[in-house]
C-alpha cells in the first residue's frame, strides 16, 4: 500500500456518517446491505447516503452490485486489511520486544495476512 491509498482511505472514514456506514456493512459482510437498508438503519438520507456511500467506493472500502432494482453495498474487506497491515507494518521494530497489548498482535506470523502478500505468496 502506498501513502496516498492509505490517506484515501483514512479520509473517508474521517467523516462520523461514513464510519457509520463501513462500520454497519462490516456487521453484514461478506453479503452487505441494499443502499434503503443502510439509509433506514442509520437515518440518513438518500441523498446523503448515496454522497458518502461514493466516497467510500473511491477509497476501495466498498463495492457495489445491483440485484433487481436494488444496489447492495458490502466492505471490501481486503482493503481494510491492508490499510491495518500498511499502519502496523513496524509497529514492534523499534520498541525491543516492548510491544503493548494492542499491538502484541502486529507481531510477525499474528498479523492477517493482506491481499498483496497473499497474492506474492500463491505465487
Amino acid at each position: 500500500m502506498q501513502n496516498r491509498q492509505a490517506i484515501t482511505i483514512l479520509a473517508a472514514l474521517a467523516q462520523e456518517s461514513r464510519l457509520a456506514v463501513y462500520r454497519l456493512l462490516i456487521e453484514h459482510a461478506p453479503e452487505g446491505l441494499a443502499a434503503s437498508a443502510i439509509a433506514e438503519k442509520l437515518g440518513l438520507p438518500n441523498a446523503t447516503l448515496s454522497f458518502h456511500l461514493k466516497e467510500l467506493s473511491h477509497a476501495g472500502l466498498v463495492s457495489s452490485r445491483q440485484s433487481g432494482r436494488f444496489i447492495y453495498y458490502a466492505p471490501v474487506i481486503e482493503a481494510m486489511d491492508e490499510l491495518v497491515g500498511y499502519l502496523t507494518e513496524h509497529c514492534c521494530s523499534q520498541s525491543a520486544g516492548k510491544c503493548s497489548t494492542a499491538t502484541a498482535r502486529c507481531a510477525p506470523g499474528k498479523r492477517p495476512a493482506t491481499a498483496a502478500r497473499r497474492r506474492s505468496t500463491s505465487a
